[in-house]
């Protein structure tokens, strides 16, 4: 397993290691010894998987309180993936990192509590897993527009199609400060 520093502190690129032949292939997508030595030492409590058409941009979505770190990857097609740094007092608050995760690359991304996250769909199609740390909270459940120009993230896709939530989404500096996450908590 290869763990890739992303600009933001904390959310971290995976690459497991895949052994394949003409049969196919096999890889562990997670191992908790392996991921405790990498820095990730988290109980997952909650798996959910997704499958979204070509355009698809779900999020910026977190959760305050009662925050959730995701593991996320690509069970089938391509997404172009992206945490947001959205806790209060970090140097990196505002910043976001992205990936693009696939079937054919394998990658894990690892977007830590007190991180926006969200993703467009590449391909035809794409079936999405993410392990969640926190069971899913709907009052505490909140987002950020992914077109928040402050934040600047350079969106492979202009017209995305999008929820109704996420199309109403604020800007973050318009996101009341007790509805952000605090570093360190």
């Amino acid at each position: 397993m290869k763990v890739i520093e992303t600009r933001l502190p904390g959310a971290v690129v995976i690459e497991p290691q895949v052994f394949g032949d003409a049969r196919g292939f096999f890889y562990e997508s997670y191992n908790e010894a392996k991921y405790r030595e990498a820095g990730i030492d988290r109980c997952f409590v909650q798996s959910n998987v997704s499958r979204s058409a070509r355009g698809v941009l779900r999020g910026l979505h977190y959760q305050w309180p009662n925050p959730q770190g995701k593991l996320v990857s690509v069970l089938e097609g391509e997404v172009f993936d992206v945490a947001v740094d959205i806790r209060r007092g970090s140097p990196t608050f505002g910043q976001w990192a992205c990936v693009m995760l696939t079937a054919e690359n394998h990658r894990h991304f690892w977007v830590p509590e007190g991180f926006a996250h969200g993703f467009c769909v590449l391909s035809e199609y794409a079936t999405f897993i993410y392990q969640c740390t926190a069971l899913y909270d709907a009052r505490a459940d909140a987002g950020i527009a992914w077109n928040d120009a402050e934040i600047g993230i350079d969106w492979p896709v202009s017209e995305p199609l999008l929820s109704g939530k996420d199309d109403k989404a604020p800007l973050l500096r318009d996101v009341p400060a007790e509805r952000l996450p605090v570093l360190g908590a």
